[in-house]
């Protein structure tokens, strides 16, 4: 029991206490591993290790050691419509198809963590 008589107190207290140079290097060693990572995962990555951190100081020894995530680049361009190669003009344009006469088809980029994989699809227009 401690010393004020409350258990409040006692159970209150964070697994363990940490200086600012222990936090520092702890979050060095996160930020070495995933720099891609903000001061919240930071945190509760300290929190795994048993650092009890708030969030507003780890914010500001992130800023202070210039530790800030790299931002993921979010979209990649992958069309190149100035191009010197023909254009070829849309020959559907004022067609009114009948049943299985045309077929459009498109080519998706889908971008994955490590490269792109391209989804087909092929329908005919007005059915979906």
């Amino acid at each position: 029991m401690p010393a004020d008589g409350k258990r409040s107190t006692y159970y209150d207290r964070p697994e363990r206490s940490a200086d600012d140079t222990a936090i520092v290097e702890a979050t060095f060693a996160i930020y070495d591993e995933l720099e891609f990572y903000g001061y919240r995962h930071v945190g509760a990555a300290l929190r795994q290790q048993g650092l009890v951190v708030n969030h507003k100081k780890i914010d500001r020894l992130m800023r202070e050691h210039d530790l800030r995530p790299k931002i993921r680049r979010r979209f990649i361009a992958t069309t190149d419509s100035d191009h010197d190669g023909p254009i070829f003009p849309n020959l559907a344009k004022d067609i009114r198809a009948a049943p299985n006469q045309l077929w459009v088809s498109e080519i998706t980029y889908v971008s994955l963590p490590t490269r792109f994989i391209y989804v087909a699809s092929s329908s005919m227009p007005g059915r979906g």
